[in-house]
């Protein structure tokens, strides 16, 4: 009889085995054909975007200056005003995206991003101070705002701590952070001079109307290194999606996981707050956006970023030219657009008792 049972159960596991890999395969084949087409989609944004603007450029011209073959006017238009402008943006809005998306798996909230627990509150109260008190500015900029944000991000992660790291407590103490953070940049600006004010001001909104070069290179070399971090670190995210005990029966050490996970993350949301300041809700729009595209169960790390840097350069054309003669803060369109999100994800949620 247990020979027979062992028969049968025989082809019901190489059946499933079978379908555990064959959903395996077409979900990668599905994200592969997701971010196919969001590449697309930043690649034809881009492309206008740099035809755009007070002196408009026919796309042949901008493909010339690209390659080295356009006159001197239209070269300066493109390669020293307006191409710095979008390769920020992708950078930015590319490493604000996959930020999210690694929070959001490791706190198991979608209201877990760094716009929501303060890591981005701590950047703008870092960076205020570096600009008002010491006017830091590139590369010392960048390298102030990375240490305060890990810094805070170490204090969150250590006060969230209760024989693990609880979602909802992540997020409420993130918030309490942030309102910290919140008053802090209050009192800065309110002791500044009135002209360090509006510079902060720009800043702490989230723009891309002044780039700096040495602070870009820091950006494109910082996402490099950190973006093959975040795919190598993000690999264990599914095993602990099943449960601790679990994680660890198939190798994962949960908390160092967790914790190299989270400093990754930071790490790509302070770079990108170093160039472009506190940009709102990109990296809480992103993830959740890639996931309902590619699939509930993926972490969906290469569309997050391309849809971040989607949302970012849209946001920043939006910026340029809603209304005529004025150039907006990009943080003020992302704003518009991700504060209804946050407010129907917050009903949502609480509609169907997870609201905490």
């Amino acid at each position: 009889m247990s020979a027979r049972g062992a028969l049968t159960a025989s082809p019901t596991m190489t059946e499933t085995l079978a379908t555990v890999r064959g959903d395996r395969r077409r979900g990668r084949s599905r994200t592969l054909r997701v971010s196919l087409v969001l590449t697309l989609l930043v690649v034809v944004v881009s492309a206008v975007s740099l035809t755009l603007g007070a002196a408009s450029v026919a796309p042949v011209d901008v493909l010339a200056a690209l390659v080295g073959r356009a006159d001197r006017l239209t070269s300066f238009v493109i390669l020293e005003l307006r191409l710095p402008r979008l390769v920020a943006g992708v950078l930015v809005g590319g490493c604000l995206g996959v930020s999210g998306a690694l929070i959001q798996s490791v706190a198991r909230n979608p209201l877990a991003s760094p716009d929501i627990i303060g890591i981005t509150a701590a950047a703008s109260a870092t960076g205020s101070i570096a600009l008002i008190g010491f006017g830091l500015t590139g590369l010392a900029l960048s390298g102030v705002v990375l240490a305060g944000t890990l810094m805070a991000a170490a204090a969150i992660y250590l006060l969230a701590w209760r024989n693990g790291v609880s979602g909802y407590r992540f997020v409420l103490v993130g918030i309490g952070i942030a309102a910290f953070c919140g008053g802090l940049v209050s009192y800065v600006l309110t002791r500044a001079d009135i002209t360090d004010v509006q510079q902060a001001l720009v800043w702490i909104t989230g723009s891309l109307n002044t780039i700096d070069p040495t602070a870009l290179l820091v950006l494109g070399v910082g996402t490099a290194v950190l973006v093959p971090c975040a795919l190598a670190v993000g690999r264990p995210l599914s095993a602990l999606s099943l449960g601790d005990d679990l994680a660890s029966g198939l190798g994962v050490r949960p908390e160092r996981t967790r914790l190299a996970v989270v400093a990754v993350a930071v790490a790509l949301a302070a770079i990108a707050v170093a160039v472009a300041g506190p940009v709102s809700f990109v990296a809480f729009l992103a993830a959740p956006i890639a996931r309902r595209i590619v699939g509930r169960g993926s972490l969906a790390l290469v569309p997050s970023a391309l849809l971040g840097a989607l949302i970012l350069v849209v946001s920043d054309i939006a910026t340029q030219f809603a209304i005529p003669g004025v150039v907006l803060p990009v943080g003020v369109v992302t704003g518009i657009v991700g504060a209804p999100y946050l407010l129907w994800l917050l009903a949502r949620t609480n509609s169907v008792g997870r609201g905490g």
